[in-house]
């Protein structure tokens, strides 16, 4: 795993950048501690590298040429974040079918040798997840691309000067600081106002998007071309295309689930330094740690948890292991624990995300960081089979839903007559309410309502919908249950999900594996017809997975609910975090643009027990801290050699003590 930074100049000037290039690279050396490179190309590029030696660790050095001899020798450069599993099948391809020749023995070169004698098909061909650029010296131009479906990121920032890519937008900032870029004073502190509404109400920016006017990110799946002096061009090389299909032998199905999956988790093991992997209490981490332990009977495995009644997983997680016979290594967390390492968090984050399974997720990566290079995960079971409670959702409002339009907007009528809280109400309200209107993705924080009181400037133009509409439009002609998850695929999994998955591991350092998120593994998983996701008459979730999986995960777990490293800050805002958390919204220089008086409203009313205000209380917080770090600059994160000159004032005292 690795960062890299990039500058493509308009005017052959990129030599007058590399210094800069060079000390905003530091800035990323989290994501790869174990090697540097910084090379100039001409005078018309800077390609900049921090690598984690995973694969061929002595050799394939980045930034990476080739060919490696030959007329064209050294024509290409590559500068690459991530893993490409089947790149042994790959280079013995490229071998029997053009004689290629190779330096290494690593997945990078797999990479530019295949864009050299494919083109850009070689994205067609590849199973992985990644994020990179190539410079092509006979034609000036630049490739890049990101995996599909977003497990690495790409940042980019076009200026006066030329083009910038990063693996992080902090070293982009940092570039800004230096002058040369859009000014981040334009607007309100650099805040882009309508991302922050969206965050708002997703707990997340969604993508292409970033907080900061200028830079942007490479969508999920999207691969782009570039010439010194002309317009970046992006184009969406692979889109999920769900394709539900009914089956009369649904034990194949099962089968070729459990298959697809075991050969997904045997490529993703490849590696030349030792694999972990996490463990929570649910079936999605425990399959891939049992299919794992196939290959690698001493596999280390990692669990979270804490002292509050119903909200560890380490008991289970434990029981698990045992079955399984792998070691587990749980590690606790308390309320100080979270005070404290927020900011360092949400520095490594770039953009705010308020989910708060990010600080369980920190720290089990900061443990497995201890023993292994890599771990294995679960993320994607739940978009790609159907894992999430709310797709039930479709089937309860079926009767309602299916009504004449007239019955329905009587039903409406009713419902706004109910009072808030009495039976009934919700149900009416959602089931004469389309889909497209009242599904945003797995989070909905503010209401536009709530939106109007917290929002200094409130723009009623700006709605989610400016999100999702596009991606319902793709989704046309799926079933609701379907749609969902479609709609998750494309806003919560990359916008969440991964985003925390990939920060929080490469906070330590750790590169984190995702055999779910697999091409051949959602193949599968798109064929699943709603009644095995979902079946009639049942309370189960991914329905047909679970059933894949009978005889591979412990009894116990294969129907056991999700919970995934849940967080108790409901519990901690009311006690041991309410004073910390109330500093912070009295403190906070944010108030230029959230109503911070609301917000301590929300926290004094979750505290009375008035409501559960905790996840409102959570994004207005992690905000504050974004706010404090990435535009007062007065809160300094805390993150040693890893503190990039965003710091340009003095710190003003820690608002988070």
């Amino acid at each position: 795993m690795c960062g890299v930074l990039v500058f493509i100049s308009d005017a052959a000037a990129a030599a007058a950048q590399r210094d800069a290039i060079a000390a905003a690279l530091e800035c990323m050396h989290h994501r790869g501690p174990d090697d540097t490179g910084v090379k100039l190309v001409d005078s018309d590029v800077i390609f900049a590298h921090k690598r984690l030696s995973i694969i061929d660790v002595e050799f394939s050095h980045e930034p990476l040429p080739y060919p490696v001899a030959g007329p064209e020798v050294g024509r290409y450069l590559l500068t690459f974040n991530g893993e490409i599993y089947n790149y042994i099948e790959l280079r013995q391809q490229l071998i029997d079918e053009f004689g290629a020749e190779f330096a290494t023995q690593g997945d990078g070169e797999v990479v530019v040798a295949g864009y050299h004698y494919w083109g850009e098909a070689v994205l067609d061909r590849l199973r992985g997840m990644f994020a990179f650029i190539i410079w092509d010296s006979a034609q000036g131009k630049a490739f890049g691309a990101r995996d599909p479906y977003g497990i690495k990121p790409l940042h980019y920032m076009k200026t006066a000067d030329g083009l910038y890519f990063a693996s992080e937008k902090k070293a982009l900032l940092q570039l800004l600081l230096a002058g040369g870029g859009p000014s981040v004073a334009k607007g309100d502190a650099g805040v882009n106002t309508a991302n922050l509404s969206h965050y708002l109400t997703l707990q997340y920016v969604p993508e292409p998007h970033t907080l900061h006017y200028g830079i942007s990110r490479i969508g999920s799946g999207e691969c782009l071309t570039y010439s010194p002096g002309g317009e970046i061009s992006t184009r969406r090389y692979y889109r999920a295309q769900f394709r539900p299909t009914p089956t009369d032998d649904p034990v194949a199905l099962y089968r070729r689930i459990q298959d697809t999956l075991r050969e997904s988790v045997r490529l993703h093991m490849r590696s030349d330094v030792p694999v972990g992997a996490f463990l929570s209490s649910g079936i999605d981490s425990t399959a891939v740690v049992a299919l794992s332990r196939e290959f690698n009977p001493n596999i280390l495995t990692f669990t979270v948890g804490y002292d509050v009644p119903g909200y560890s997983e380490i008991e289970v997680a434990q029981e698990s292991a045992r079955h399984l016979e792998v070691t587990t290594i749980p590690t606790k967390i308390g309320p100080q624990d979270m005070m404290d390492a927020l900011p360092k968090i949400v520095w490594h984050l770039d953009d705010p995300v308020a989910d708060p399974a990010l600080v369980p997720l920190y720290f089990v990566a900061k443990k497995a960081a201890e023993h292994v290079t890599v771990v294995l995960s679960g993320e994607g079971a739940d978009e790609f089979f159907g894992g999430y409670t709310i797709y039930r959702e479709p089937l309860s409002l079926a009767a309602v839903h299916s009504l004449p339009t007239p019955l329905q907007r009587g039903l409406r009528a009713v419902s706004r007559a109910i009072p808030e809280g009495v039976k009934g109400k919700s149900f009416l309200e959602r089931g004469t309410t389309p889909l497209e209107q009242r599904y945003y993705g797995n989070a909905r924080i503010f209401t536009e309502e709530e939106k109007q009181k917290l929002l200094r400037r409130y723009d009623p133009t700006v709605r989610y919908t400016d999100v999702t509409a596009p991606i319902y439009a793709e989704a046309a002609g799926l079933d609701p249950v379907t749609t969902m998850q479609y709609v998750d695929v494309y806003t919560w999994l990359r916008g969440d999900i991964l985003v925390k998955a990939d920060r929080m591991s490469m906070a330590h350092s750790l590169e984190l594996r995702v055999p779910f998120l697999d091409k051949e593994v959602f193949d599968v998983a798109a064929t699943v017809p709603v009644d095995l996701k979902l079946p009639p008459r049942s309370t189960d979730t991914k329905f047909a997975m679970r059933r894949a999986l009978e005889g591979v995960v412990p009894p116990a777990i294969v129907n056991r609910t999700k919970l995934g490293f849940p967080t108790p800050t409901r519990v901690w805002l009311k006690g041991e975090m309410y004073e910390w958390a109330r500093d912070i919204l009295t403190r906070s220089g944010a108030g230029e643009l959230l109503n911070l008086s609301y917000a301590r409203d929300l926290l004094d009313a979750h505290r009375r027990g008035d409501a559960d205000n905790s996840r409102e209380v959570w994004t207005v917080l992690v905000f504050c801290i974004w706010h404090a770090i990435f535009v007062e600059r007065s809160l300094d994160p805390g993150v040693g050699r890893n503190q990039s000159a965003l710091l340009t004032k003095p710190v003003v005292g820690s608002m988070v003590a």
